[in-house]
């Protein structure tokens, strides 16, 4: 794209769709698309539940920020976002999918993320929109806007503004960044990571289990760990059922003290460091319910204490091969390190591998480091380093 066009992106009419006749016109224009660019602006305050503001849209001549607030029905919109035909581009696109996926119930298919992309290429880690634009295009960008409530209305044309130019730049840095994933063949790797991340977005994870996701649980006794389960249980599912943010509900400090103190009365719960006296007015009823369940409770009916990776003699091994091969992969195909494999993806691996519940199972995901398009760089490797494992050889299978 060259100066001339870049100049045009920076004051580019746009459309404020608020109604649902607009937006199904609007629609009829994007459908003929091959691209999209795409990003919302949402408020996630104390609810569990981004609440979407807006969304912006562009196609390379249409620009346009819809109004989801005014507009009830947005599943001519859903039809777009659906659509495998039309590459959808966003920046750092985790909690946009959130956002879509809880208030629309989609999920954008043939999603390319531009941040990822810039990654792989290392143009930058976790780069920002507005960084990756001023290191592309040499243009900077007003971040004014970015702390609006986007729920509020009406919206001014400062903020409408700023929204605008969300959409814009992604156009050209998705052209710029396509050439260079063409030329080294890293294009369906960017296709394949934001497919992982569809999956893991919309796999919600089991009430049940939510005790494993607790720091330090595993310094409990089995009484405080059985505990800690049915608090952890019950603050997910009120959350959800609420939409209240979970630390909205109890912090995980609380929980953890109360496991571990058992407290038998509210006199008890208020003396508690870490429990707000709302939080005790609110909730005694059903913390002491549980604390008194636990303390009841037989020996039959404790968990096992979940075990740390550290705690395997293989892991510091293991996790120190795992990093010898993410180097070499590194060298060979020229994709950064820490791109190919965090220490989080190996340690996520290495749970799967030994632990006989772990968070990704229960989600019914498989690993990163043998999924997508990392798969055919670890598969072999990891079989010939781990040897049989009834986990990856059942994969292998499917």
């Amino acid at each position: 794209m060259n100066q001339n066009e870049l100049d045009s992106l920076h004051h580019l009419p746009y459309q404020y769709v608020t109604d649902k006749s607009s937006l199904e016109a609007l629609c009829a224009l994007l459908s003929q698309s091959k691209v999209i660019t795409l990003d919302t602006e949402f408020v996630r305050t104390r609810t569990l539940k981004p609440q979407l503001g807006l969304l912006q849209v562009f196609d390379g001549k249409n620009l346009a920020l819809i109004d989801p607030v005014s507009i009830d029905d947005l599943s001519t919109f859903s039809n777009i976002l659906s659509n495998p035909n039309i590459v959808k581009v966003l920046h750092s696109c985790s909690e946009d999918l959130e956002a879509l996926w809880y208030n629309m119930d989609v999920v954008p298919q043939t999603l390319f993320d531009t941040q990822f992309a810039a990654s792989i290429l290392d143009k930058g880690a976790s780069i920002g929109y507005a960084n990756l634009v001023e290191s592309l295009f040499s243009v900077s960008l007003d971040k004014g806007e970015s702390r609006t409530d986007w729920m509020a209305r009406p919206l001014s044309n400062n903020q409408l503004d700023y929204a605008a130019a969300d959409v814009t730049y992604l156009m050209a840095i998705y052209d710029e960044l396509s050439k260079d994933l063409d030329e080294r063949d890293l294009r369906q790797c960017v296709f394949a990571e934001s497919e992982s991340l569809i999956l893991k977005k919309t796999s919600p994870f089991p009430a049940e289990y939510a005790y494993l996701t607790i720091s330090n649980n595993w310094k409990l006794n089995a009484r405080s760990l059985y505990a800690l389960k049915l608090l952890a249980k019950w603050r997910l599912e009120t959350a959800r059922e609420q939409d209240i943010a979970i630390n909205f509900v109890l912090k995980e400090v609380a929980m953890f003290e109360i496991a571990m103190k058992l407290p038998q009365n509210s006199a008890a719960l208020f003396q508690l460091s870490n429990l707000f006296p709302k939080q005790v007015r609110l909730y005694a009823k059903d913390i002491l319910a549980f604390v008194e369940q636990a303390r009841l409770a037989d020996d039959d009916m404790f968990v096992q204490r979940p075990k740390r990776l550290m705690e395997f003699p293989a892991y510091k091994k293991a996790n120190a091969d795992i990093k010898e091969i993410v180097d070499e992969l590194s060298v060979s195909t020229g994709i950064p390190a820490s791109v190919i494999s965090s220490k989080k993806q190996i340690g996520q691996f290495l749970k799967w591998s030994w632990l006989e519940v772990d968070e990704t199972e229960l989600q019914g995901l498989t690993p990163d480091l043998i999924s997508g398009w990392r798969k055919p760089l670890f598969a072999d490797k990891l079989k010939h380093l781990f040897g049989p494992n009834e986990k990856y050889d059942a994969l292998r299978r499917i």
